[in-house]
């Protein structure tokens, strides 16, 4: 009986350091302190390329909503803006991606936007 419990926590471990990230995103308040010497004020739209974890600055005037998609090799973030207000605010969002995508598309309202800075963390 002991052999039985062992061998299945031993699997249950092994297929818990198996698994890989899952696609995902989410908005942040701030990006963590380390990271915040590799951000640029300049420019509107960052990323900050990471193996498995990134992260996406996009700074607007106005109220930012994302969505994420996934299609074959491609990550396809979209953030659409509203409620333009006079200010800029910086919007951050963790993006956590898996082995199989290899490309990132930012839609900005819709449209496919170029990066104005990628830096490697």
């Amino acid at each position: 009986m002991k052999r039985i419990l062992l061998s299945l926590c031993v699997a249950a471990i092994m297929l818990t350091a198996c698994k890989s990230a899952t696609l995902s995103m989410k908005e942040m308040e701030a990006i963590p302190s380390k990271l915040q010497n590799k951000l640029d004020s300049k420019y509107t739209l960052q990323l900050l390329d990471g193996q498995d974890i990134s992260y996406i600055v996009f700074q607007s005037k106005g109220t930012v909503t994302a969505a994420l998609e996934a299609h074959d090799d491609t990550i396809v973030v979209k953030l659409d803006e509203s409620n333009q207000q006079s200010e800029f605010k910086q919007h951050i969002f963790k993006l956590t991606s898996d082995n199989k995508h290899e490309k990132i598309d930012i839609l900005i309202n819709g449209h496919s936007t170029p990066i104005d800075n990628v830096t490697g963390i």
